[in-house]
């Protein structure tokens, strides 16, 4: 391999820790979200035009695969990023909302397009004006629909939320009210 080749090339960081011949110490927490962070499971939950351009950021031009997320899961069970694009109808919002409920912990959304983020031009009585009435939401990707870099930098959000979160979060009392306030238990 040429040296200009093995410059452009880039390692995944190693967390903070002590660093030896042989030997490397960090904490628990640094390691999990390094592994998680680096393996996420996405569920795509795709409605619309959104759904088109996610496939595009899927396909080989993008290959949303080189972040760790090549293997989408359309079981709710063994996913941890429920991935909303498109239009959502106030009759679809229950059966959103219960694919989010079967989702293990811990779980992260990410909510692409002005559809899923709030109703988009569909300002109509059939139309949800955004997901985060019914189901929290950690990234917004912006767009009508969004390009495919857009969807790769909101999954490069949901990554860096996911590396520096602490294990405890989940069971935090902020947290536990998050989910009560969306009536989920």
């Amino acid at each position: 391999m040429s040296e200009t080749v093995r410059t452009k090339l880039e390692m995944a960081k190693t967390p903070e820790g002590v660093e030896g011949p042989g030997f490397f110490l960090t904490s628990m927490e640094k390691a999990v979200g390094l592994a998680r962070k680096n393996s996420i499971w996405p569920l795509p939950f795709a409605t619309s035009c959104c759904g088109i351009e996610f496939m595009a950021t899927m396909a080989s031009h993008y290959d949303l695969g080189r972040f760790g997320s090549e293997r989408l899961s359309f079981s709710p069970r063994q996913a941890d990023l429920l991935m909303v694009m498109g239009t959502i109808s106030k009759k679809m919002g229950p059966v959103l909302k219960q694919v989010y409920e079967q989702m293990a912990e811990p779980r992260w959304v990410l909510s692409v397009g002005a559809c899923a983020s709030s109703g988009g031009i569909f300002d109509t009585y059939s139309v949800l004006q955004g997901i985060d009435r019914i189901i929290p939401v950690d990234v917004y990707v912006p767009g009508c629909p969004p390009r495919p870099e857009q969807i790769i930098e909101g999954l490069l959000k949901i990554q860096e939320l996911v590396g520096n979160e602490s294990l405890r979060r989940r069971n935090s009392e902020e947290y536990k009210k998050l989910l009560n306030k969306y009536g989920i238990e």
